[in-house]
């Protein structure tokens, strides 16, 4: 008895024979045998296939699969078939970046729009990908034919760490790169509101490498230069479950051991995410089941994760600036880092400003050894942000926007514990006071970082010695001239400007117990900025704070002195009569609020009026 033949697998060959054949019917028997040849990337066999098969015809089968074309039995097996065989065939990248392709992107879309099963859903991401990826075209093409609105919103039925899911979180990493502040609108803003809620999930529930692709689409969401309009869509959200599900996320990144640099996009989701949820969603615990996430467990790892960063982040920049061999590399490494510094103060700032108001608002830090330790934490942050500003004093450096960003958050810290870091502080507060940003022609906002600091260490003669000797009383009398200047386009300068008049007001009551030596010049434009300010305000407290302070000044100047000054005239005289005249009026009114400048104001008047015979001629009746 002869044994029986086996049966020959049919070959590629064969699968080619039938694309080429004149029947359709034969065109979909070698289709449905490619499908055998679709799970090898084999270039050549799917680039063979193609020239075979035709575009007209793969067209006609996809139209025919929509509904569009001429037959109605079997339109989904049409449709899968057609679906699978174009995203297999899109493994090539010179089919998947023609125009023929391409142009099919707008029809994939809307397929994907009329629910459809997972496996073809995932051929439709699969496609699109691949498109995308393989020219500019293919990925304007998909934003432009409204590939966002139709993805957004599958995000959140798509099952958790699927390949479709996965494939989606790629499309998406490549629009949002793409995507630009111009081409934002209402509607996509919520398209990517929804995207960020669905994603957060992915990064908090998986545990694979899905998770930090998921984590570096959060980051280069909120990285982006249109992601402070993305705050409010995402604070309107219905369901607040992805707020959970970020906190969940980041803690899992940063408590565990993983690449520095994936630490650093969690700490930028964290800052983000007090950004648009304030400083408090620090504390609190998580409403997700199986997750038991101690109510301070993210304020702690936060804190000691910017901690690290930020002295990593100033060890390298110091290395970098000061003893590396200056090429392009090393430049591009510096523009990076400080890139990143300011959101790691940006972190610190939030923490500083969050248990500064502890106890004011709800859920606030109420175990005592971990606020003791974030304190802790902080006074070594700051002592690293001081350390670095040291270095960069020695070596000469004064300009740059690390070094104002360092000053800010050092004023920021020291604006609630002014002792803080003394010695540290005693020994740069001169070259604080003297740091230039990047378009600054002259140390401003510096200067302004550390008002609040230093209104408060010159309550005492110790804190005005110190300012007096790092000529930080000249920093601070340019300064209120610049915001008295600036005040006159935006009220928000307004807390400034009384910080200056408090601080300088502060060292010209205690000019003779710290021996301070007066600079005639600056004091004689800050007394015409003075009169300026009062001139321009209704407001009564206004008014006596700038007589008071010029009425302090007068004790130590004359009017024949201030005559002398280049930048100054009999007119800028008148105008300072005017503003005395104006806060003695108030003698004997209720002016309650302000009874301790009108001392001031009064008692300066006898010793100085002779002296000033232009304010003398402007009587007033007590």
């Amino acid at each position: 008895m002869a044994a029986p033949q086996e049966e020959r697998s049919p070959s590629l060959d064969d699968c080619l024979k039938l694309l080429k054949g004149e029947r359709d019917e034969q065109r979909l028997a070698g289709l449905l045998l490619v499908t055998k040849f679709c799970k090898n990337d084999d270039i050549v066999s799917l680039k063979k296939v193609y020239d075979a098969v035709g575009t007209h015809f793969l067209d006609r089968l996809l139209r025919t699969g929509t509904g569009s074309g001429d037959g109605v039995e079997n339109r989904d097996v049409y449709l899968q078939l057609s679906v699978t065989v174009l995203a297999a065939l899109c493994r090539v990248p010179e089919i998947a970046s023609s125009v023929d392709m391409v142009s099919r992107i707008p029809l994939i879309l809307e397929i994907m729009s009329k629910g459809i099963t997972t496996n073809m859903l995932e051929d439709c991401y699969e496609l699109l990908y691949l498109v995308s990826t393989a020219s500019e075209a293919g990925v304007m093409t998909l934003i432009n034919s409204g590939g966002l609105r139709v993805i957004a919103p599958q995000m959140s039925d798509l099952p958790d760490g699927s390949h479709a899911m996965e494939v989606a979180i790629k499309i998406l990493q490549l629009l949002v790169s793409k995507l630009s502040d111009e081409s934002m609108n209402i509607e996509r803003f919520l398209e990517l509101s929804l995207v960020v809620a669905a994603v957060a999930r992915q990064f908090a529930v998986l545990h694979n490498a899905l998770k930090f692709e998921a984590l570096h689409l959060l980051s280069a969401v909120f990285s982006s230069e249109y992601s402070a309009l993305l705050h409010e869509p995402l604070r309107s959200m219905p369901d607040n479950n992805w707020v959970d599900y970020m906190r969940t996320g980041i803690v899992a990144i940063l408590q565990n051991r993983v690449a520095p640099s994936e630490k650093l996009h969690a700490l930028i989701l964290a800052e983000n995410m007090m950004s648009i949820l304030g400083e408090k969603w620090l504390i609190g615990g998580v409403k997700l089941p199986n997750v038991d996430l101690p109510a301070d467990r993210c304020l702690l790892l936060v804190l000691e994760s910017s901690h690290v960063e930020i002295s990593v982040l100033l060890n390298d920049l110091a290395y970098k600036k000061y003893e590396a061999p200056k090429n392009n590399s090393t430049a591009e490494d510096i523009l990076l880092k400080q890139r990143y510094l300011p959101i790691m103060f940006s972190l610190v700032e939030k923490i500083i400003k969050y248990i500064s108001s502890a106890g004011e608002n709800e859920g606030t830090l109420t175990d005592e050894a971990v606020f003791q330790k974030v304190i802790k934490i902080l006074n070594e942050t700051v002592g690293a942000v001081l350390e670095y500003l040291r270095d960069a004093k020695e070596h000469g450096i004064k300009k740059g926007n690390d070094l104002l960003a360092s000053v800010r958050v050092i004023g920021s810290y020291l604006a609630e514990t002014p002792v803080a870091c003394k010695e540290q502080v005693q020994d740069v507060l001169d070259y604080m006071l003297s740091v230039e940003g990047e378009d600054e022609s002259s140390p401003f906002l510096s200067t302004c970082f550390l008002l609040p600091m230093l209104c408060q260490i010159t309550m005492n003669a110790e804190g005005c010695k110190l300012l007096a000797y790092s000529r930080g009383d000249i920093a601070v009398v340019e300064c209120l001239i610049k915001l008295i200047e600036r005040s006159a386009e935006s009220v928000d300068e307004d807390g400034s400007v009384f910080l200056a008049c408090d601080t300088i007001m502060n060292i010209l009551l205690k000019r003779e117990q710290i021996s301070l030596t007066s600079e005639i010049y600056t004091f004689s434009s800050l007394l015409k900025a003075l009169a300026y300010w009062a001139d321009r305000s209704n407001d009564h407290s206004v008014v006596m704070m700038a007589a008071s302070i010029c009425s302090l000044i007068f004790d130590f100047t004359s009017e024949d002195a201030l005559l002398k000054q280049p930048n100054f005239n009999s007119s800028s005289l008148d105008s300072l009569a005017l503003l005395i005249t104006r806060s003695l009026s108030s003698c004997g009114q209720d002016m309650s609020d302000t009874a301790d400048l009108l001392e001031i104001i009064t008692g300066g008047y006898s010793r100085w009026i002779d002296r000033f015979p232009t304010i003398m001629k402007h009587p007033f009746e007590q």
